[in-house]
């Protein structure tokens, strides 16, 4: 099993930045994937972005050129650079963990998820 635990939430203003944390433990090596998914209210959980062990990363178009997606190995830490934040990106932000063998844009592509954090952005 592998265990996530997200930090970095929180309020900030529209045009903000917010950095996500996101530290694995447990069977880490399991994992060829780490992603990030959001869920607004009301709303289905949305793919946000994921890095894979090869450092291949992939983004939401809502968020591609705003967002950063990293990890830091040593660490067993994903990273989730939030920049130019909108409104729009208010949600709880869910990091996943996944074994890479369906693609990493979907939720069934992750074996593991976190409790999230949640982000508000205000206008």
């Amino acid at each position: 099993q592998v265990q996530l635990v997200e930090s970095g939430g929180g309020l900030v203003q529209a045009g903000g930045s917010l950095r996500l944390s996101c530290a694995a433990s447990g069977r880490t090596f399991s994992t060829y994937v780490m992603g990030w998914f959001r869920q607004a209210p009301g709303k289905e959980r949305e793919f946000v972005a994921a890095i894979t062990r090869a450092g291949s990363t992939y983004y939401a178009n809502a968020v591609r050129g705003r967002f950063t997606i990293s990890e830091d190995n040593t660490k067993n830490t994903v990273y989730l650079q939030m920049s130019s934040l909108k409104p729009e990106d208010t949600a709880v932000y869910y990091c996943a963990g996944g074994h890479g063998r369906s693609s990493p844009l979907i939720r069934g592509g992750y074996n593991y998820w976190g409790q999230g954090t949640e982000v508000t952005v205000s206008s």
